[in-house]
């Protein structure tokens, strides 16, 4: 019989559930056809692993040492002629194909060549849009308890799954007794929080950790959970400004039900938990993360059919974030009174039991001696108030906020983040400020009432805006440096760390198009690297040693949020050109990892060095995982669909080209100050290597400014396949 039509780039669900055997008469090989591969998918996989997966990870990466070539069957010879494959990508493709199939179910198939020799860029963003989404998306209903409550930063005793509902959600507490009673293996507690969060509740049931309940919407069905996505890895609930990130990705994706489902569940942690949570665990009720609500909220609506009922959705989603505004960012503690301006300064007691058991001994060490007690006894005696220490009690107000502003750790804000008004913060309440006014005025027609039932102007959210501007201006912009900076409100000076954030002043729209000029001339480079920017200069950052061990959100380290605020500023200030550029240096870092480490898509880079072989605290999440990652990361995932809409069509062929951003943008380069961006990149690249260890040959840095660079990893030859 003829082939049957099957798209060779289907999603899995669709492509390894159609008919597997797709033969024809001939039993030679048509030159002129698109090769298919008749495979035994047990018996591939494994003579697969044992050939090239030589370090034992599971995966095949420019590391291995095998001989990158394999043999395998041509589907219309019914597996009796053969063709090599070759290289690195291909063949980590078909182990990961091999994999997916087997996920099926699947003993036999029949693979297409081009499956195995697609564009690594359009493979990528097909996994990210047809298997990435689903594989984060989570539901706290009945049949995903025993998923969503597991939680590997549980290092209490009390191990039982367990949900908390907040005090007024009645509907949530009947429906999680029923899954309790219904589901009794799971062991399920069910706890109804008090009316009052406070500190001292918090710390009290520290020792029973559980997740915190989201949104549910009734249906005819009864109640159902509201969906949302998780950033991935050992991040196994929804996190705060990483669900921002990843609903741009989502709306990227045309994934719109499931973004407006995110701002669901954040418009209901405002309502019952009173602000937007770091994460849905019960150990971060007393912290928040930055906030991103009216950005998020408007850009959903955008997609939406323009009804009233989804206009009331608007609504409701904008009181949501007028009561975070109100209660949580412009209130004390948070807000400083003299400045005006805003700090991460969350409420809280005691040492955070997320952390790993081992990451304060050393702040708690010297305390413990003097005490003659050990570092167990002393932290048991600081959490129950046996002891007191105000030195401990500020370093963990400190500590605290750093988690809060979601740049865990960062010399920027070490033993005094809670002290500074970012500029990073200030710039999302000022876009609070200025969506709020706009919407009222073009949405509303100045006619809006909040859940108060109190009547809000977009005159008085203007005046609001202009009045932080004014502070902004005042205390963290320097006009000598041409950047923005934290303002120490207790020192009451400047912090001298040179931030990446400051450019999210650009994305907010609070800069003046002279201060967004003078920071691309003067300060651009400091964070320009090879792959993206970096979070902060080396410079800020400090020397780095075994007593001072690099931090993850310092140089040499990029971060996905960072890059997608800068490209919008950018394009706000019509410097499109720069955007893109940003955005092909970043892609290039994904992309080439993607090509080279098995399709790895991990939380963060090194982008200096060019590795996701990072060593730091935390190591780097989404790097662990056995044939194929179904997740990818949240935030990764968003800023490479996004990075993709920015780039023109040659720079997306360079991209699956895997060509060098130096060598891409020479020009552009040349008309910069060449010899000082030759030095100060020579420079970061011999900080970068000191700290970041074992590092493969195939990932260390050429100056591409100075040498040729490497043989692209993608040459025609490593990708099509040959007669034997």
């Amino acid at each position: 019989m003829n082939d049957l039509k099957v798209d060779v780039h289907a999603p899995a669900s669709t492509y390894y559930t159609s008919d597997a055997f797709r033969k024809r008469r001939a039993s030679h090989d048509d030159k002129n056809k698109a090769q298919k591969f008749l495979l035994d998918v047990k018996e591939t996989l494994q003579v697969l692993v044992e050939q090239e997966d030589t370090d034992g990870d599971f995966q095949i990466t420019v590391n291995d040492l095998g001989p990158k070539t394999f043999t395998v069957g041509t589907a219309d010879s019914g597996g009796y002629r053969t063709i090599d494959i070759r290289g690195t990508y291909v063949l980590s493709n078909l182990l990961q194909e091999l994999a997916i199939a087997k996920d099926f179910g699947r003993k036999h198939i029949v693979l297409d060549e081009a499956r195995l020799n697609e564009n690594p860029v359009d493979r990528l963003s097909r996994m990210i849009r047809n298997h990435f989404w689903d594989g984060l998306t989570r539901r706290m209903d009945a049949e995903a308890m025993e998923i969503i409550c597991n939680d590997p930063k549980n290092r209490s005793n009390n191990i039982n799954p367990r949900i908390y509902i907040p005090h007024d959600d009645n509907d949530a507490f009947e429906y999680y007794q029923q899954v309790a009673n219904h589901r009794k293996h799971l062991k399920l507690e069910v706890v109804r929080l008090p009316l009052e969060l406070t500190p001292e509740f918090v710390q009290s049931i520290n020792e029973r950790p559980g997740i915190l309940a989201l949104a549910m919407k009734r249906t005819e069905h009864g109640l159902k959970s509201v969906p949302f996505v998780v950033p991935g890895g050992r991040f196994n609930e929804m996190y705060g400004w990483d669900s921002y990130f990843i609903a741009l990705g989502l709306l990227a994706d045309d994934r719109i039900d499931l973004a407006q489902a995110m701002v669901d569940n954040f418009a209901y942690q405002i309502k019952h938990y009173g602000k937007i949570l770091n994460a849905n665990r019960s150990y971060y009720l007393s912290r928040s993360q930055p906030p991103f609500l009216t950005d998020m909220a408007l850009r959903v609506y955008e997609k939406l059919p323009q009804t009233e009922e989804n206009k009331e959705w608007l609504r409701e989603s904008l009181c949501a974030a007028i009561q975070e505004y109100n209660t949580v960012w412009v209130a004390e503690p948070r807000l400083d009174p003299k400045t005006g301006l805003s700090r991460f300064r969350p409420a809280g007691k005691g040492i955070p039991p997320e952390t790993e058991a081992s990451h304060f001994d050393h702040v708690i060490q010297p305390y413990a001696q003097r005490a003659n007690m050990t570092i167990l006894e002393y932290m048991h005696a600081y959490n129950d108030g046996t002891v007191v220490e105000p030195e401990l009690d500020e370093y963990f107000l400190h500590d605290r906020a750093v988690r809060e502003s979601g740049h865990d750790t960062t010399y920027r804000f070490e033993k005094r983040c809670a002290n500074l008004a970012t500029i990073d913060l200030n710039a999302l309440l000022y876009k609070y400020e200025t969506d709020l006014a706009d919407a009222i005025r073009d949405i509303f027609d100045d006619d809006f009432v909040d859940d108060q039932g109190e009547r809000q102007s977009a005159t008085d959210w203007t005046q609001r805006a202009k009045v932080r501007r004014e502070r902004i201006d005042t205390y963290l912009w320097n006009e000598e440096k041409g950047l923005y900076y934290d303002y120490d409100t207790v020192l009451e000076q400047q912090s001298a760390y040179d931030s990446v954030t400051a450019f999210w002043a650009m994305w907010a729209e609070c800069a003046s198009m002279e201060q967004a000029q003078r920071m691309t001339k003067l300060s651009l480079h400091k964070f320009e690297e090879l792959g993206g920017l970096v979070s902060g200069t080396e410079e800020s950052r400090g020397m780095i040693s075994l007593d001072r061990p690099n931090r993850q959100w310092d140089f040499p380290f990029g971060w996905a949020p960072h890059q997608i605020m800068a490209w919008r500023g950018f394009e706000n200030y019509d410097m499109p050109e720069i955007a893109r550029r940003l955005a092909y240096r970043w892609l290039y870092t994904i992309t080439k990892s993607f090509v080279d480490f098995n399709g790895v898509v991990p939380e963060k880079y090194d982008v200096v060095s060019m590795t996701h072989q990072v060593q730091v605290e935390y190591g780097n999440v989404g790097t662990d995982f056995k044939y194929v990652t179904r997740e990818g990361f949240g935030w990764m995932n968003s800023s490479y669909q996004l990075g993709l809409k920015l780039l023109n069509t040659q720079m997306r062929r360079a991209l699956g080209m895997i060509t060098d951003p130096d060598l891409f943008f020479e020009k552009a380069i040349e008309r910069q100050n060449k010899d000082a961006h030759r030095r100060r990149r020579k420079s970061s690249v011999a900080a970068a290597k000191k700290i970041t260890k074992n590092v493969p040959p195939s990932l260390q840095f050429t100056d591409t400014l100075t040498q040729e660079p490497p043989e692209s990893p993608l040459p025609n030859s490593t990708i099509s396949t040959s007669s034997l």
